[in-house]
């Protein structure tokens, strides 16, 4: 794979290897769902401007380098992609990474609520608006700097991975757009990092949900939670109550479903996480 370095001051262009970096940024798992970290070329210690799929991209400063961190969507076929690298001297200049082949596993789960399976004309007028305020959550953005570095936001064992393919009741229904973790009943909920809540909200699927982002398009989302803490607005430090572990919205159990958008689509959190999620 390689890259093309240039500078603001005239395009200077030189094949390199691309290679991911260690420390405090995401895992490199360039995979449907996963994130691809790729070190950009010199700009002169500008931030460059990035964009995926006509979305901005993250991009974040690690030893003295630019890595634009990339959300890659579940629904992306595997093979080549690109990025465009804004170039204020000319057009936007194209570097292309490798989407890998990935298998994620099924789930079989029976609801008993059976509205929560197949919603009635009612429910699904609540869904379309419950999924407005969403996506609008997702779509923020700010050039602020990103701490990606993230700590678990409950205490428990993973129940259930992301990316599941999932069933209920025997229907095929969308792949789990994040990871269960299996918590205590009414026990705490925290901010994995700093940022913003941008939404709160008691919907259909998720029950009582808080979104909260951190910069540049990077949104946590938790959902079926008991009660909420935090309002719109709100500015988190790491390790802030955001609400208690609860069994709201479409559950089988207690538990918090926590996900993560990245240029607006979900991507694996364990990803970011610098301690591993305990196995059930």
């Amino acid at each position: 794979m390689t890259r093309l370095r240039f500078c603001a001051a005239g395009l200077l262009l030189v094949l390199l290897m691309n290679s991911p970096p260690t420390g405090a940024l995401p895992q490199h798992q360039p995979v449907p769902g996963g994130v691809a970290v790729i070190e950009l070329p010199a700009t002169c210690g500008e931030r460059p401007q990035v964009r995926f799929r006509d979305r901005p991209v993250m991009v974040v400063a690690e030893n003295e380098r630019w890595f634009a961190v990339v959300g890659i969507p579940l629904s992306m076929a595997p093979g080549p992609a690109s990025l465009s690298i804004d170039d204020p001297d000319g057009p936007a200049l194209p570097l292309t990474f490798v989407i890998t082949e990935f298998s994620y596993p099924e789930q079989r789960l029976t609801i008993s609520n059976k509205r929560q399976v197949d919603p009635t004309a009612d429910d699904l007028k609540r869904i379309a608006g419950d999924r407005r305020e969403i996506n609008q959550a997702f779509r923020s953005w700010d050039e602020e700097p990103v701490d990606t570095a993230f700590h678990l936001p409950a205490i428990g064992p993973r129940s259930s991975a992301f990316g599941l393919k999932r069933f209920f009741n025997e229907q095929p229904r969308s792949p789990h757009s994040g990871v269960d973790i299996a918590a205590v009943d009414k026990s705490d909920v925290v901010a994995p990092a700093a940022g913003v809540v941008v939404a709160t909200g008691d919907y259909f699927f998720n029950g009582n949900t808080v979104l909260i982002h951190h910069g540049q398009g990077l949104v946590t989302m938790y959902c079926h939670m008991s009660e909420i803490s935090v309002q719109d607005g709100d500015r988190l430090s790491a390790g802030d109550l955001i609400g208690k572990i609860g069994q709201t919205g479409r559950v089988t159990g207690p538990h918090l479903h926590w996900g993560i958008s990245l240029n607006q689509v979900r991507v694996n959190p364990e990803l970011f996480l610098v301690e591993p999620i305990p196995a059930q």
